[in-house]
C-alpha cells in the first residue's frame, strides 16, 4: 500500500495536478504519452535489401507492425509461409531482384497490401490468392518467366492502377484485364502476345499502353482500343501490325505514339511519321468512308429480312431486287457526310448490338 501511494504521489506530480498517473513521461528524455502513441502508430519500415541472403534468418521484430518490408536484391529462392502470413497491416512488399520461382500462397492474407514488386525472379506464374489483395494499387512482375496470369485476376483487383508485366513470356492478358477500370498504366511489352484481351474499351482511364516488341506474335490491335478516350501514350512499336484500326482516329488526347518496326500498310509510314494529327485525320477518314458504305450496304438486307428493332423503323413498303415487298424501313436515315474526326459515339452508332435487334419474320403474302 505504501508503494501504491508512492507511486500515486510520483504520478500526481507529474501530471500536473490532473491525477493520471498514465500520462507520466517514460523513456530516456522524458517523452509524454501523446507523443509515444504518435510515434508508435508511424509507419515502420524494415529494410533487409541487398543483404546478401540465401534464406531468411529467424526474425524477432513484430511482423505486424511492419508496412513496408524491402527484401530485395537478395539471393532469396523462397519466402516461408508463416512470414508473410503474419504481415497482416504491410503496405508496400519489395521482393525484386532475387531468386524466387514461386510466391508463397499466404500473400493472400495482405489485405493492405498496395505496392507488390516481384520484378527480376524467376515466377512462371503468380499464386490465384493474390486476388484476395483486394487493396493493391500496383503490381511489377517485370522480368520473370510468367507463361500466364490468373485468370480471374481483373474480377477481384478493381483498384489496380498500374500492372508490369513486361519482359516474360505471355501469349495473352486474361479476358478479366477489362474489368480492371481503374487502370492507368498497362506494360506488357517484351512478351509473346498474340491478341490484346476483348473489351479494351472498358478501361476508360487507362492513360499509357506499351505492347511493344512482341515482335512476330502480335499482328493486329483490337477495334475497341479507339474508345479508351484518356490515353495519352501508346507504343506498339516492333510488332508485325499491318493495320491500325480506323477506331484511333478517335483518340484525340494521344501525345505520344510509336509504331516503329512494323510492317504498316494502312497508314502507311510517311503518314504516321508526319504527325499524329495526319494519322488521325487519315484514319478518321476511312472509318467515315468505310461507314457510309457499309451503311449503304446494310440498308436494303435489313430491311429485307426486317431485322431493325420497333424504334428505328416503321411499317411500309420497300423496293428489294426491284420488287415491292411489305417491310420495314428506316424513318430517319441520314447519311453520314461531314468531315473531321470521328467520335467515340460515332463509333457506338456503328456497334452491332445497337444496329441488330433478334431476327422476326416478315408477313408473307
Amino acid at each position: 500500500m505504501r508503494d501504491m501511494g508512492e507511486k500515486r504521489r510520483h504520478g500526481h506530480g507529474h501530471g500536473h495536478g490532473h491525477g493520471h498517473g498514465h500520462l507520466v513521461g517514460f523513456g530516456v528524455g522524458g517523452v509524454g504519452h501523446a507523443e509515444h502513441e504518435e510515434k508508435r502508430m508511424e509507419p515502420k519500415k524494415l529494410d533487409m535489401s541487398s543483404m546478401s541472403m540465401d534464406t531468411l534468418p529467424h526474425l524477432t521484430t513484430p511482423l505486424g507492425n511492419i508496412t513496408t518490408l524491402d527484401l530485395s536484391n537478395n539471393n532469396l529462392q523462397s519466402i516461408p509461409e508463416s512470414i508473410i502470413a503474419r504481415l497482416l497491416n504491410v503496405v508496400v512488399l519489395d521482393v525484386r531482384s532475387n531468386q524466387l520461382k514461386s510466391l508463397p500462397n499466404s500473400i493472400g492474407c495482405l489485405s493492405k497490401l498496395k505496392v507488390l514488386n516481384v520484378s527480376g525472379n524467376l515466377l512462371q506464374e503468380l499464386p490465384a490468392t493474390i486476388e484476395e489483395c483486394r487493396a493493391l494499387e500496383e503490381l511489377n512482375a517485370n522480368f520473370n518467366q510468367l507463361t500466364r496470369l490468373p485468370d480471374t485476376l481483373g474480377f477481384e483487383l478493381h483498384g489496380l492502377r498500374r500492372l508490369s508485366v513486361n519482359s516474360n513470356k505471355l501469349a495473352y492478358l486474361p479476358s478479366s484485364t477489362s474489368h480492371m477500370t481503374a487502370l492507368r498504366s498497362l506494360d506488357a511489352r517484351l512478351n509473346r502476345l498474340r491478341a490484346l484481351p476483348d473489351g479494351l474499351e472498358n478501361l476508360g482511364g487507362l492513360e499509357a499502353l506499351n505492347v511493344s516488341q512482341n515482335f512476330q506474335y502480335l499482328r493486329e490491335l483490337p477495334y475497341g482500343i479507339g474508345l479508351l478516350v484518356s490515353l495519352r501514350e501508346l507504343d506498339v512499336s516492333y510488332n508485325s501490325i499491318a493495320a491500325l484500326p480506323d477506331s484511333m482516329g478517335c483518340l484525340t488526347k494521344l501525345a505520344r505514339f510509336s509504331a516503329a518496326g512494323n510492317p504498316l500498310v494502312c497508314p502507311p509510314m510517311d503518314v504516321v511519321e508526319q504527325s499524329l494529327d495526319a494519322m488521325r485525320a487519315y484514319l478518321s477518314a476511312r472509318m467515315n468512308g468505310t461507314a457510309k458504305a457499309k451503311k449503304k450496304s446494310w440498308v436494303p438486307k435489313l430491311v429485307k429480312y426486317s431485322t431493325f428493332s420497333a424504334g428505328m423503323m416503321t411499317p411500309g413498303r420497300t423496293k428489294v431486287n426491284g420488287s415491292s415487298t411489305d417491310g420495314l424501313h428506316m424513318s430517319d436515315y441520314r447519311s453520314l457526310d461531314g468531315g473531321g474526326i470521328a467520335s467515340p459515339g460515332f463509333l457506338s452508332m456503328l456497334s452491332p448490338r445497337r444496329l441488330f435487334s433478334p431476327r422476326r419474320n416478315s408477313t408473307k403474302h
